[in-house]
């Protein structure tokens, strides 16, 4: 089990926003996180992440309980997120900002991985010179994930990819995140576009007010009506 999360409680102030929730997800799976604004699930990957107290429960990557792990460490270890908002160096080229996802490397790679994020994203080969933050909202989408695969992550977390993005390039978003599982990169998709994230998923967990209200293998969260009616637009069965 490359990710485990156990009794996971995160609190802010009085606010319980996680309430002691499970999952689990194995070395090359595609699992998603889905349910409304609020439920939950961004404070989730923060806390996977460092980024949010953990109240209560443990986080165990590969094994080892990340309670000590500060939050730089973490990356060093191959779990790398792609932030809600994509979290871009607005000030600094295109290529600066790739470099920057590589910081926590000191192998004689990068350069081949940045000439392979390129041949990823043509685009941002196109402006590797431009200032990041003049880029399209899909360009700085593809930026955001060509800087974190520079840190080579074994587990690859995505807050909310497809936010702010016009239909054709939700669909070469999620198109990115297909061919980034299929080269064996684990990944857990946050992301309230329910019915996309099940259709690329191999597994789902639906939180709902900081719980976890369903779990399951992609389809039968996308063909269930509770799913159905509540996240995919669909009257109840």
């Amino acid at each position: 089990m490359l990710l485990e999360v156990n009794g996971l409680e995160v609190r802010y102030g009085g606010i319980r926003a996680v309430k002691g929730i499970e999952l689990a997800i194995e070395v090359g799976e595609l699992v998603c996180l889905i349910g409304a604004n609020g439920a939950g699930k961004s404070s989730t990957l923060r806390a996977i992440c460092g980024l949010a107290p953990v109240h209560a429960g443990s986080v165990r990557y590969g094994g080892v309980d990340l309670a000590a792990a500060p939050v730089h460490e973490r990356p060093r270890r191959g779990l790398v997120m792609v932030p809600e908002g994509r979290g871009i160096f607005a000030q600094l080229t295109v290529e600066e900002n790739l470099a920057m996802g590589a910081f926590s490397r000191d192998d004689a790679d990068v350069a081949g991985d940045l000439e392979r994020q390129f041949e990823s994203f043509p685009r941002l080969r196109e402006r590797r010179l431009q200032t990041a933050g003049t880029l399209s909202g899909g360009e700085q989408q593809m930026l955001a994930i060509a800087r974190a695969l520079m840190a080579r992550p074994r587990l690859l977390l995505l807050d909310e990819p497809s936010m702010g993005l016009a239909p054709r390039l939700v669909a070469r978003i999620f198109a990115i995140v297909r061919e980034i599982a299929a080269q064996g990169v684990t990944i857990l998709l946050v992301e309230q576009n329910a019915r996309l994230a099940l259709e690329v998923a191999d597994r789902g967990y639906v939180m709902e007010s900081g719980a976890i209200a369903l779990a399951g293998a992609a389809p039968q969260l996308l063909a269930d009506p509770r799913v159905r009616a509540a996240y995919l637009g669909e009257g109840a069965a």
